[in-house]
């Protein structure tokens, strides 16, 4: 079903996949990674390629994971590493608004700033950017109420099979330190359909 005021063209046109509904904490606190601005979409290979994500831009994408990066300092952010380092303090803290290497035509603030803003802590958002596909090639449906987690490329999904990273390196899922729970990113409360491409969702990270 649509949103509310969802105007014809639905909302294909933004230049983003983040929406924002109500917001919570914009945070712009840590540096981006270089490989913020190099990685390529989907970043992980032991992944089908979703349908959602545009497979010719480099860099994090709008409405993708933020990471905590300390492979590169104590105040990096960036997009996921390799899956068998993901352990290593790489946990999830927000989703990136913008892409880093902004869009044709526009300007961009990412690439001069070396900042990418990226929402926490609560807010509800529509994102065009999720998983469709898990590992083993089988299609992802939503439902409300379905917890949102982060895949390995960092985009969301409901998927945990085998989830825990630490104990199976071919798992969809990023889970927590200790291997035990995956860190919840949102709660559903629209999934996507033919009339309406997005993911609505409160944030909880």
């Amino acid at each position: 079903m649509p949103l509310l005021g969802q105007a014809s063209g639905g909302f294909t046109e933004s230049s983003s996949a983040l929406r924002i509904l109500y917001v919570g904490i914009c945070n712009t606190i840590g540096v981006l990674t270089a490989d913020s601005f190099t990685q390529t979409n989907p970043p992980t290979a032991t992944l089908t390629t979703s349908d959602q994500v545009d497979t010719s831009k480099l860099g994090v994408l709008s409405g993708s994971i933020a990471f905590a990066r300390p492979d590169e300092g104590s105040n990096y952010i960036g997009g996921p590493v390799a899956v068998a380092d993901m352990a290593n303090g790489h946990s999830p803290l927000g989703v990136f608004i913008n892409s880093a290497n902004g869009n044709s035509f526009e300007n961009t603030p990412g690439t001069a700033s070396g900042k990418g803003p990226y929402v926490s802590s609560q807010g509800t958002y529509g994102n065009s950017l999720f998983e469709t596909y898990n590992s083993l090639g089988a299609a992802i449906t939503y439902a409300v109420g379905d917890h949102l987690i982060s895949s390995f490329n960092g985009y969301l999904t409901n998927d945990t099979t085998n989830s825990s990273l630490l104990k199976d390196t071919t798992t969809t899922a990023f889970a927590g330190a200790d291997g035990s729970t995956d860190i919840l990113i949102g709660i559903v409360k629209m999934p996507a359909d033919s009339v309406q491409g997005e993911l609505v969702y409160d944030q909880r990270i």
